[in-house]
């Protein structure tokens, strides 16, 4: 099966990330996305020399453009020009969904706001992300999901240790969590157009997405007033809810949330059944006011077995949830991963397929199945317009 959004056609005006995250997942999802780029191409296709990938061949030119891009078409149209414009134009007016991340004021410049194309598509699902919403003073300032997700969002802040500076993102993470947003967005606005038969505006922005990431921190202090404090390893006030070292350098984290539950797995794991009843660490309270001792003498008893060691120990002990904290290589190497569906094999004719991360959601009834890695610039201009040409044929 061609995946739940067989027959639906999007066409894409998407730079960098997230707008073309957005129209990656819908691909994925079986959907036929039209990738408009200008004639120099979307910039995302230079990451490959940005991160200092040798250009061996195509597929390591720009992996991470090749994980949004695949499955898509790519057509190449000047906007700057009235025959692209009006190609553009043609390509919406006869699709179910747009999807963007060019600022307001631009697509307005170039006739691609909503309502221009709402007024000749009225079906047209039209999804948008910007960098801080389509309202308020700086609606249309340019943003990154460094600026305006990870940075002024608060995420940055609260992932600083007291007195450290700032960490860095990682690539993407903004961006990817927004395309994932406007897509589930997308598809509930096509299930809204299948009742009413009428499109809409459908927007998220890297500010509200990275907001609603650290909700809890948010609506703790909207409600509260007060923050939530940032945790620091070695005075956490839950120790069973931390990090240690195992004695070859392997980090791993233990999850016991419930200290009640999890607290007496922990002490037989580590074989000191005497601490359940020692009156420094018998109840939660009286861990958090001893966390900086009890710490320590964990940080003690871990250094003293391997990682492989302790992964043996703790499964003898069901009530005790704990993680490896994995390396790139180790989430490549693991079972697990790949059994979960975390790898997605994309068709390609000169490499046989490709490797690349799955998109987070299965369909278990119309599983979608990927069609091709990433398009060369320009690779189906003429045949779309060719379609394009068709369709205005048969209307006439």
């Amino acid at each position: 099966m061609a995946g739940p959004l067989e027959g639906v056609r999007v066409v894409e005006l998407g730079v960098w990330v997230a707008g073309p995250a957005a129209g990656g997942i819908l691909a994925d999802w079986g959907a036929d996305v039209v990738k408009i780029e200008p004639p120099t191409g979307d910039p995302a296709r230079t990451f490959g020399r940005m991160l200092g990938i040798p250009p061996q061949d195509r597929h390591h030119v720009s992996p991470p453009f090749q994980m949004d891009n695949r499955g898509k078409r790519s057509v190449v149209l000047d906007l700057a020009s009235p025959d692209g414009r009006r190609s553009a134009r043609e390509l919406i007016d006869g699709a179910d969904v747009f999807v963007t991340n060019i600022r307001v004021g631009g697509l307005r410049r170039i006739g691609l706001d909503f309502e221009a194309l709402a007024a000749a598509n009225p079906r047209l699902v039209y999804g948008l992300i910007t960098g801080y919403g389509t309202e308020g003073p700086d609606a249309d300032r340019p943003a990154y999901d460094v600026a305006a997700f990870w940075a002024r969002a608060g995420l940055a802040h609260l992932l600083t240790r007291p007195g450290d500076v700032p960490p860095f993102q990682r690539g993407g993470m903004g961006d990817h969590m927004a395309g994932m947003t406007l897509a589930g967005a997308i598809c509930a606005a096509l299930v809204a157009r299948a009742r009413t038969g009428t499109g809409q505006l459908v927007s998220t922005s890297l500010y509200r997405q990275g907001a609603y990431t650290v909700s809890f921190d948010l609506t703790t202090f909207l409600i509260t007033g007060n923050p939530i404090a940032i945790g620091q390893r070695e005075v956490m006030g839950n120790p069973c809810m931390n990090n240690y070292s195992a004695a070859d350098g392997k980090r791993f984290w233990l999850v016991g949330l419930q200290g009640d539950r999890h607290w007496p797995a922990l002490c037989a794991a580590v074989q000191r059944p005497d601490w359940p009843t020692d009156e420094r660490f018998a109840t939660g309270r009286a861990r958090a006011a001893n966390a900086a001792e009890l710490i320590a003498e964990l940080d003690a008893i871990f250094a003293g077995r391997t990682l492989a060691e302790w992964t043996d120990v703790f499964a003898a002990h069901p009530d005790l949830f704990w993680s490896p904290i994995n390396s790139m290589e180790d989430v490549i190497g693991d079972e697990q991963f790949h059994a979960a569906g975390g790898i997605v094999y994309v068709p390609d004719d000169e490499a046989g397929s490709v490797p690349m991360v799955a998109t987070p959601a299965d369909f278990h009834g119309t599983p979608a199945q990927i069609g091709c890695s990433a398009p060369e610039l320009g690779a189906h201009t003429e045949e779309v317009l060719a379609e394009l040409a068709q369709r205005t044929n048969r209307s006439t």
